[in-house]
């Protein structure tokens, strides 16, 4: 099965912003009718308004991804409407920001229920009669944060790695049913993240306004290369740069990688230069 053999209907959770409002309105003016879900229905809404306006249809709901019963119910609700479900995206995402210690463990348990837990649930309660159809892709939105593994941020990286591996066993798995996968792992971009996100320190407040403002790369261009993505069925989405060459540099020596990074970030100058590099882009 191929991508002219998806069903076109779409459900994407944290379709209220950011990436997932981009996905949802590339998806549209692919002709798909998109189930915008989202922990705030308002935001939800004003996406579907948006793939309206670009010629297609769509749906808002309500939907918390840290709740299994809500996922299932949300599935339930689209294979309910439409009778099938051509594209997943489990997007919805948090982030925590501070170094491990510090970071109190009730934004580890936020992250990993929505980061990790949020994408396991929408796997589980859609694959099973994606598979039984025959077509379908799921796209998992991770982070290069993954395979990356940038210091003061140890619960991101932790489930985004997880969302990987899911999606790279998925991948194995579903092969024989017709179901695709697709993992993005983009770097910083455009999006709230920076709004939602908590930090232990000043700083790292600054930082991180600084890396979401200054992104190169906007959500739409990563949705424009997910789609593309999904048409070769391509496991991986890696827009940006940095991480790309990061990511085949540590391929190559994972120990020099991590001892260069470690040497790096803990040099005297070591928190301007990452400053100097967030405010132009480059990260």
């Amino acid at each position: 099965m191929g991508y002219s053999d998806i069903p076109r209907t779409a459900v994407i959770t944290g379709a209220g912003s950011g990436l997932g409002r981009a996905m949802a309105l590339t998806l549209a003016r692919e002709g798909f009718r998109v189930g915008a879900a989202d922990i705030d229905l308002e935001s939800a809404r004003e996406t579907v308004e948006i793939v309206r306006r670009a010629g297609s249809t769509g749906e808002a709901v309500s939907c918390d991804v840290r709740s299994h019963d809500a996922v299932h119910a949300l599935a339930d609700h689209f294979f309910d409407e439409w009778g099938e479900v051509g594209i997943v995206a489990n997007n919805a995402g948090v982030a925590d920001v501070g170094h491990v210690g510090d970071i109190p463990m009730h934004c580890w348990q936020r992250t990993i229920e929505t980061s990790l837990w949020g994408v396991i649930y929408g796997c589980h309660a859609f694959l099973p009669r994606m598979k039984a159809s025959g077509a379908g892709h799921i796209i998992n939105t991770a982070s290069a944060a993954g395979f990356m593994n940038m210091p003061e941020m140890a619960p991101y990286n932790i489930v985004k790695a997880g969302v990987i591996s899911l999606s790279e066993t998925l991948r194995v798995e579903l092969t024989p049913f017709g179901v695709g996968v697709t993992v993005l792992c983009p770097s910083f971009i455009a999006t709230n993240l920076d709004r939602t996100a908590t930090v232990t320190d000043p700083w790292q407040g600054e930082l991180v306004t600084a890396l979401f403002q200054n992104a190169k790369v906007t959500p739409g261009q990563v949705a424009e290369a997910t789609l593309k993505a999904v048409k070769r069925n391509r496991l991986y989405v890696v827009p940006q740069f940095t991480p790309r060459w990061g990511w085949r540099l540590k391929r190559l020596n994972p120990g020099a990688f991590t001892a260069g990074f470690a040497a790096a970030y803990n040099a005297p100058f070591g928190k301007r230069v990452a400053m100097f590099f967030a405010r132009r882009g480059m990260i």
